[in-house]
């Protein structure tokens, strides 16, 4: 994917802030880059743990902050007030549907299971060749290790291709890993292993 082709960002992370302050400062830095590159932010759309942080740093830097959320998670996430655009829509598949189609990259700062699902769902629709867009990890202080050693346990063990391995970016730095979507560059195999590769 060229510099030039990424207009906005969608990023999934916590509606906690986490136990460790590394994680909002991630969420802070997350947020100064993007406005830094003028990215626009696409995200699940509440004012509250690292979803707020991001959001409110980009509005803060004049940046793009479009969120979407459910009308059930509107009272539960408090969804912010302030955004560029906050879609609000009736269930968790339109949210996930919508700020695919808004997005050109997708990025997770740690976060819990919604985080962890809505990451490997656009990881899985990626190794589908269902999009070409880059699927990256912002590993914070090691948070997403076990994830990582997970995903190499199933290449190990014969469930995910080695190839489509490459499909998780990883970086610790919020720059370094918009660095390597923009240069990000989909496999061209499809998931599915023939018959001869067995």
């Amino acid at each position: 994917m060229a510099e030039g082709t990424m207009r906005r960002i969608c990023v999934f992370c916590g509606s906690n802030p986490g136990r460790r302050p590394e994680y909002a400062g991630a969420a802070r830095e997350m947020g100064r880059v993007l406005v830094e590159r003028g990215l626009g932010l696409v995200y699940g759309g509440g004012n509250v743990g690292l979803m707020g942080i991001v959001a409110d740093t980009v509005l803060a830097g004049g940046g793009e902050a479009i969120g979407v959320i459910p009308e059930a998670l509107m009272a539960r996430e408090v969804g912010h007030a302030g955004l560029t655009e906050l879609h609000v829509v009736r269930t968790m598949h339109e949210r996930k549907a919508m700020m695919a189609d808004l997005s050109d990259a997708f990025v997770a700062l740690p976060g819990g299971f919604g985080t962890f699902e809505e990451f490997c769902e656009v990881l899985t629709w990626s190794q589908l060749g269902f999009h070409p867009k880059p699927c990256g990890l912002l590993n914070v202080a090691g948070y997403y290790d076990p994830l990582l050693a997970l995903f190499d346990r199933g290449v190990e063990e014969g469930f995910i291709p080695a190839k489509h391995r490459g499909l998780v970016i990883e970086e610790t730095d919020p720059a370094r890993l918009l660095d390597a979507c923009a240069r990000f560059q989909p496999p061209s195999a499809s998931k599915w292993i023939g018959r001869d590769e067995r």
